[in-house]
């Protein structure tokens, strides 16, 4: 049995290495599978299956194309995960270029309110120091940390950006349901992302994944890097509650977070295999339905044109 990582990011948007520089750590950590799930781009997908198929080995990794969708929930950023997306679909791409403007206009409120708390950081300026990428809060921090104004990343999401800190500046207008509808209309499997990150009590948590299962949602991430096995243990009978599958990944960004590795974590990560078959399993399923509907609505076009014709 060989592990997975189904939660992984490059250079498209705050990770370090290149989509094929992950591809082929991947491969040399063993990896049965990796997703490439950018924050809110679907940019380094061609790269990393192009650089999968040419390895040409027999255990190269299947590359998953997946994207992380951030929203907005009771003032937290809550993260969507969509594995199998139909990342070469131009309608998506326009859906998530919306995302994108949502981020931009929320990174140069951040932006203003640092400044005017005398942490002069222009959005500007952000773009200059990461150019071609998706701006998260990591550069924030990065940027700041570089430029002498705080000690450590740690400081910037403790006292600054962090969920609940004073300069935080939540998405607006885009919500975990919108983020889960979007994904099943591109054929994806929608995953809640790292669910005890947000620091929900368990009532908190059971009517954020109740209300998101009755928009679809599929899966939701039991193995995630830094989660104890109660941890694990808690999360997965609240997915057997609400017949939700598990998901798991190590929120892999490279460099940019430290002492946490590809495939496991800070060491003790384990994803296994068996979690893949379903996840793909569901995925085939919406792309049968996706196309049935297809199919239903030429079928009912095409009866219905000559009515109209003959009503000309």
């Amino acid at each position: 049995m060989r592990p997975v990582d189904l939660h992984t990011h490059s250079a498209g948007s705050d990770g370090t290495c290149t989509p094929k520089e992950l591809v082929r750590y991947a491969f040399r950590k063993g990896l049965a599978a990796v997703a490439l799930t950018d924050h809110d781009t679907v940019v380094g997908i061609a790269e990393a299956m192009a650089a999968a198929r040419e390895m040409n080995e027999e255990n190269a990794p299947e590359v998953i194309p997946g994207v992380e969708l951030s929203t907005e929930y009771m003032g937290k950023d809550i993260h969507i995960i969509g594995l199998y997306i139909d990342w070469k679909d131009p309608a998506f791409a326009d859906k998530l270029q919306e995302f994108a403007d949502a981020r931009i206009f929320r990174n140069r409120k951040m932006c203003r309110l640092l400044t005017e708390a005398g942490y002069e950081v222009t959005y500007e300026a952000l773009e200059a120091a990461f150019p071609d990428t998706v701006i998260t809060r990591a550069h924030f921090a990065q940027y700041l940390c570089e430029h002498g104004m705080v000690s450590s990343v740690e400081e910037v999401f403790s006292k600054l950006i962090g969920d609940d800190c004073p300069y935080f500046v939540p998405r607006e207008n885009l919500t975990p349901a919108d983020a889960v509808r979007l994904v099943l209309q591109y054929g994806g499997v929608p995953i809640l992302a790292h669910p005890l990150q947000y620091k929900l009590t368990d009532a908190g948590l059971r009517e954020l994944v109740s209300s998101l299962e009755a928009e679809g949602l599929l899966g939701i991430e039991v193995y995630y890097s830094g989660y104890k096995p109660a941890d694990t243990a808690y999360l997965c009978r609240i997915a057997d509650e609400y017949g939700l599958l598990v998901s798991g990944g190590s929120d892999y960004h490279g460099a940019r977070k430290k002492n946490l590795d590809l495939g496991t974590g800070y060491g003790h990560l384990y994803v296994p295999d068996s979690v893949l078959p379903p996840i793909r399993e569901a995925h085939i399923k919406l792309t049968h339905l996706k196309q049935a509907h297809i199919e239903q609505a030429n079928l009912e076009q095409a009866y219905s044109e000559p009515a109209h014709k003959n009503r000309s």
